[in-house]
């Protein structure tokens, strides 16, 4: 495994599994095989609806707490909510989260980063973060706020690898998470051809070489799958390392293009959408 050092000196594991879009017995199952194969970083989301499953995993690969980079979100509606933080902790059944990002650019987002920032001093949260923020308002976090966020989580991949963005992060010793890290299911972006050649090159997938693409640029993964082969095979990055004529190669598959853009509708309804949550 290799590691990404936060600007508070947090050693955050560079990959790990993602549970978006998995119901709570989905989260339960994947996370369970994901520890169990060697996995130590965790993804999940007030947002997710499935923390409570997220949870049971843990508990039920039998891995040590300590040794569970744990990864969550808070959801715009409960930003100002004192109990936020507390009532993540209950559904997640831990004492602590590694790291706790909020998940979205509402209005009361500066409410909300107070609230972060409390549980990080009170050391309920290990580190602090923002997720799907443009740059602006990252920039005013890192101004105004007591705190600096020490990651920020975005869409990057090949097509956007946040070229602009990761010169403001450098500053500043941030990390940067990527979220659709292969392109969300693209297979225009899996099967561009440098993939298939450096795969024959290094005997891997176009997958494992677009997630070992990712650590040697210095970016965390969580690619999700409830595949147990699957998560294995995403996890299998380490044991080989791409020449810096390989990355140039892959630098040119660049095409600037996001495959979500948050409208200012998307962002609205964020700050009004319930969470419930299947247990």
């Amino acid at each position: 495994m290799e590691y990404f050092a936060l600007n508070n000196k947090t050693k955050m594991p560079m990959a790990g599994i993602g549970v978006f879009m998995m119901s709570p017995q989905e989260a339960e199952a994947s996370v369970e095989s994901a520890l169990r194969s060697g996995v130590r970083l965790i993804d999940t989301a007030n947002g997710y609806m499935n923390e409570s499953g997220t949870g049971r995993g843990i508990k039920k690969s039998g891995v040590a707490r300590e040794d569970i980079f744990l990864v969550t979100k808070l959801w715009p509606t409960v930003y100002e909510k004192e109990t936020a933080v507390d009532e993540t902790l209950k559904r997640l059944d831990t004492d602590y989260i590694d790291l706790l990002f909020l998940h979205q650019p509402t209005d009361n987002w500066r409410e909300g980063y107070k609230n972060i920032q409390k549980a990080y001093k009170e050391g309920k949260v290990k580190a602090i973060g923002l997720s799907n923020f443009p740059e602006d308002l990252l920039q005013e976090a890192i101004d105004t706020m007591e705190i600096k966020p020490q990651v920020v989580q975005v869409e990057a991949h090949p097509y956007f690898p946040q070229t602009e963005l990761k010169k403001l992060l450098s500053k500043y010793d941030m990390g940067l998470m990527a979220w659709y890290p292969l392109g969300h299911g693209d297979k225009s972006l899996i099967e561009q051809p440098v993939f298939g050649k450096l795969g024959k090159k290094y005997g891997k997938s176009n997958a494992q070489i677009i997630l070992r693409w990712h650590i040697q640029s210095g970016n965390v993964v969580i690619p999700g799958s409830k595949n147990p082969d699957h998560i294995r095979d995403n996890f299998d990055i380490f044991d080989f390392e791409l020449s810096a004529d390989d990355m140039a190669e892959i630098a040119k598959v660049d095409k600037g293009v996001r495959y979500y853009n948050a409208t200012p509708e998307a962002v609205a309804a964020y700050a009004t959408m319930e969470l419930h949550e299947d247990v």
